[in-house]
């Protein structure tokens, strides 16, 4: 199934995180559960895996495509990025996130800086954070 609705060429701007998962397809499914993602355009190959699947999170872009070890991609487990939803009402977003089942590593509160911060990962090991900027005033 390949989805290919017009695009907006702003999601093509600025930079693009490109996630590899084990189970992509799977993957794409809980994130349309967990963050409200839209499919953009979705490519799979002969054998069912994702070569490439374009989201669109929060007025933002992410790329995400299956570890294809047998073309030099193998599998490495996110640990040195963490996806991050801004929002000024961030509660909606975490909430929806957690019912999806993300496993919570901090949880959502108040932080020294100001903001309300959490982070959480995925049942694909990736991580997400979610920031609600402290109100100006």
């Amino acid at each position: 199934m390949t989805d290919t609705p017009t695009i907006d060429p702003a999601l093509f701007n600025g930079v693009i995180a490109y996630i590899n998962v084990v189970g992509a397809n799977d993957a794409v499914e809980f994130y349309k559960k967990a963050f409200g993602a839209e499919v953009l355009r979705r490519m799979p190959t002969e054998d069912g895996r994702l070569m490439h699947c374009h989201l669109k999170i929060h007025g933002g872009s992410i790329m995400v495509a299956d570890a294809f070890p047998e073309y030099g991609y193998p599998h490495q487990p996110s640990h040195s990025f963490t996806m991050t939803i801004v929002d000024e009402a961030v509660d909606p977003w975490w909430n929806r996130a957690v019912e999806a089942g993300c496993e919570v590593t901090s949880p959502l509160k108040l932080e020294f800086w100001g903001d309300r911060y959490g982070a959480m990962k995925d049942p694909y090991g990736v991580h997400w954070a979610f920031n609600e900027p402290q109100k100006q005033g």
